[in-house]
């Protein structure tokens, strides 16, 4: 594998598709399937200090415009998911581990754990809309981000990207917050918190009642978290949410993003979807003049 500190320009030059969290990033056997389908990156499956099963179903549900799901962080725990990490040594794109906890110090501890394993970059899962003990109760406060992202650049060495939400408040107050802690980009966003009713039944469907709303409702809101994260902040932004076609990959560049994460769109449209959006995104830039990413990147900024 190959660190994805050393090589975020070259990530953002030659593919910035990566697979979201929570996608196929589990086993060893699903992330190899990815990166053969010509991911530039990817993110594992949220990963906490021991072993969930997550809710009862019902825990997903397809609606207008996206997915709502509530799956309660189902992980195998840090210490069994050394096993899947093991066997994908030969992936020679970056993988990124994603993580949650309940504090600073269990962010550090699982942090350390994924470098230890050969991970070439962190995810923290800060802002999980629908995990009770966790997510908006760290990602909404500015003061604890800033300290999570300090606990944990002190334990690695390798790249921290805090996934960030818009549910949150101010993003721009928590970005700013991750990025003073010494955070080397962010991650935005998360899945909005939202919930369905079922009109027959009179209920929520959601065993959990509340969920995390992705897909492609959610792109005008999270393009507009990265025009402003983007602007604000020295640290390169990945946008994440709704993207589905090369058009929604372009759009999230000329916002500022350095890359763009795939999530629903895998669930649409398989696997191909990060090849497809490549081609694309290669024909746009022949078409307009455009030799590099970085060319066009943040043009709307402007």
């Amino acid at each position: 594998m190959v660190n994805i500190g050393t090589r975020i320009s070259e990530l953002e030059l030659r593919n910035p598709t990566i697979l979201a969290s929570g996608i196929l990033g589990e086993t060893s056997g699903s992330i190899r399937r990815v990166a053969s389908h010509g991911a530039g990156a990817i993110v594992t499956k949220s990963i906490g200090m021991e072993p969930r099963e997550g809710y009862p179903n019902p825990t997903a549900v397809e609606i207008d415009c996206g997915i709502l799901n509530s799956m309660g962080l189902p992980n195998p725990g840090i210490e069994e998911f050394k096993k899947e990490i093991d066997e994908i040594d030969e992936i020679d794109i970056p993988v990124m581990g994603s993580i949650f906890g309940k504090d600073e110090e269990e962010f550090a501890f699982l942090a350390k754990r994924m470098e230890e394993y050969g991970l070439d970059a962190i995810e923290l899962n800060l802002s999980c809309p629908h995990a009770r003990g966790y997510g908006l109760e760290i990602g909404s406060s500015p003061d604890v981000v800033r300290e999570v992202v300090r606990e944990v650049r002190k334990k690695v060495s390798i790249p921290v990207f805090p996934k960030l939400s818009a549910n949150a408040g101010d993003i721009v107050e928590i970005g700013k917050a991750a990025e003073e802690g010494g955070a080397d980009g962010v991650v935005a966003i998360n899945s909005l918190r939202a919930m369905k009713i079922d009109i027959h039944l009179k209920k929520p469907i959601l065993y959990n009642r509340v969920g995390g709303y992705s897909g492609k409702g959610i792109k005008p809101v999270a393009v507009r978290c990265v025009y402003e994260l983007s602007r604000e902040l020295d640290i390169p932004v990945i946008g994440v949410g709704g993207v589905e076609t090369w058009e929604d990959a372009v759009e999230y560049i000329l916002a500022g993003a350095c890359a763009v994460q795939i999530g629903s769109a895998v669930y649409y449209r398989g696997l191909s979807v990060f090849a497809e959006i490549c081609e694309g995104i290669k024909r746009w830039m022949k078409e307009n003049g455009f030799e590099s990413i970085e060319d066009f990147r943040g043009v709307a900024l402007k």
